[in-house]
């Protein structure tokens, strides 16, 4: 009885939250709302909020001890997700303090866009009832733009800029459609419209928010421990720090060591440098390139038996949007929608704007990117994740087992074979060295104890990487506080479980299983990742 109230209540919320956020209805593969945009009245952000109190309230009037095993561990997530939205919401105000018009634009159209859920002709229908919403959905939200954060909007401001050129993108689609001349022509019309409301965004954010915005970005450490106490994370930022600095030690040892293999002649960047030379021509070729190490990547997972690999599921590779570049420098990927027949994720690779740029596309960095992003990571794991039924496990952000779990993967496949030599380890223990120091950035950052361009200069110092690059990830890191410490400290979780589980099972252990039982948990908070996996490997 008390398993049958509490998926009454998720599935209440759930369906309200869909209504309230038409553009992540579209994300989830819940196409009722795809002709829709979200207000962007300030009325919105309260909605929201008495929204998950209501959800609160009312899974807490369940005890935990009356649910089956499966639901209970739910109802934890579920209580967890509502308390940390809360605090995001009420708390951080992001909504007051950087304008959320380019990217959930940008996302409401590049979903339906992109992925291929319907007829094309359908989407589109769905594409121009959102066009006519761009103008009504910017001039709300100037409204509850109240607190603004001068850093955050001049990145938006140029999102906003960018975004138009998405615009055309669609015009030329709807041109090559079936659709008759006359609709052709109105998204036309809608496009250049929204066009106008957009740049129209940029023109306010530029001359009149920016100039009287705060520069101070950092949520300070008070609300940082808060963040990640919300977030389960069993650890201070103190602790997390120092993590991430023993790991940077011991990585830059590592470093030393691969490069002299390389070269003894040369110093460990040197040789980096020399392996940076080493990409192609031009990112046409790169892009070829993405896509055969996606294969192969693939062909790897099968060999080795190293996961399940759901049915029917593809990764699409694609360009970067424009307006998401300026953000994410190198690649980003997009999971299937959880609700879609169709389980195709969206591989996005983003175009060099300068020569130099080219360098960080080198042919190793290109095959270790595709195992992070694509086979056996964020591809596989988040593919599986959706098969999970459970709708609660659908909507938490757990970034230390997503992120942890596609890092962690880089190095295990070297250590099955995959491309296990001086140079592709090289690229890899560099890329461990930058998420080593994205934890010591993240954490400083976020409590004031460094400066965005000190920031910067600790990424180039460590890494090697391009400045331009360096610039992107900070501008990120300062929007996204305790998410860029998420990936080696997620790492670090999966391999102390491992480990434990190891010395528990001896020979019993079974690595395809330890990773399939993640896997297929749906992507949970890592505090709860751990009871199930420990629960389902030993005690079962």
């Amino acid at each position: 009885m008390s398993d049958a109230k509490f998926e009454s209540i998720v599935q209440e919320f759930f369906s309200r939250l869909m209504r309230l956020e038409p553009v992540y209805a579209t994300y989830l593969g819940i196409h009722e709302y795809d002709s829709q945009l979200p207000s962007g009245k300030r009325s919105h952000y309260e909605e929201k909020i008495s929204l998950v109190k209501e959800f609160r309230e009312k899974i807490e009037e369940i005890s935990p001890e009356e649910l089956s095993r499966e639901k209970r561990m739910d109802w934890g997530i579920a209580k967890q997700m509502a308390e940390l939205e809360l605090f995001r919401l009420e708390e951080l105000r992001f909504w007051e303090k950087m304008t959320q018009v380019p990217d959930t634009v940008g996302d409401g159209f590049f979903l339906l866009l992109v992925r291929d859920f319907a007829p094309l002709e359908k989407r589109l229908e769905s594409i121009s009832s959102r066009l006519e919403q761009v103008p009504r959905f910017e001039s709300e939200f100037r409204e509850t733009l109240s607190s603004p954060v001068r850093l955050w909007n001049e990145i938006q401001a140029e999102s906003a800029s960018k975004l138009p050129t998405l615009f055309k993108i669609i015009e030329s689609v709807a041109v090559n459609s079936s659709l008759p001349a006359s609709e052709k022509e109105e998204i036309k019309e809608l496009s250049e419209k929204a066009s106008e409301a957009l740049k129209d965004h940029a023109e306010w954010l530029y001359n009149e928010i920016i100039p009287r915005s705060d520069p101070e970005f950092a949520i300070g450490k008070e609300k940082l421990e808060k963040l990640l106490r919300l977030r389960g994370i069993e650890l201070t930022s103190d602790q997390i720090l120092e993590i991430g600095e023993r790991y940077l030690r011991e990585l830059k040892k590592m470093k030393k060591d691969l490069a002299s293999k390389i070269d003894p002649n040369m110093t460990p960047d040197e040789v980096l440098q020399k392996i940076k030379e080493l990409h192609p021509k031009d990112f046409r070729e790169a892009l070829e390139k993405y896509q055969e190490a996606v294969q192969e990547a693939k062909r790897f997972v099968i060999e080795k038996d190293f996961a399940t690999i759901p049915e029917g599921e593809k990764l699409l590779v694609v360009e970067t949007p424009p307006y998401l570049r300026h953000l994410f420098p190198f690649a980003l990927y997009m999971p299937p929608a959880k609700f879609d027949l169709v389980r195709t994720g969206i591989y996005m690779v983003t175009p060099p704007e300068t020569k130099e740029m080219l360098r960080e596309h080198n042919f190793p960095a290109i095959e270790n990117k595709t195992i992070h992003e694509g086979y056996p990571g964020h591809h596989l794991q988040m593919t599986c994740a959706t098969l999970n039924p459970s709708l609660v496990r659908c909507l938490v952000d757990a970034p230390e087992f997503i992120e942890g779990w596609a890092f962690y993967c880089e190095e295990l496949v070297k250590d099955l074979g995959f491309h296990d030599d001086p140079v592709h380890r090289l690229i890899m223990v560099n890329d461990l060295i930058w998420r080593a120091a994205r934890i010591i950035v993240d954490v400083k950052l976020q409590r004031k104890e460094m400066t965005f361009e000190e920031a910067v200069e600790f990424l180039i110092r460590h890494t090697g990487m391009e400045r331009d690059a360096a610039i992107s990830e900070v501008r990120w890191y300062t929007m996204r506080p305790s998410y860029p410490l998420s990936y080696l400290l997620g790492k670090h979780l999966i391999l102390e479980l491992k480990e434990e589980l190891a010395k528990k099972l001896g020979k019993k252990f079974d690595l395809k299983k330890f990773h399939d039982t993640m896997l297929y948990a749906g992507s949970l908070p890592f505090k709860y990742m751990k009871e199930l996996v420990i629960e389902r490997l030993v005690h079962s």
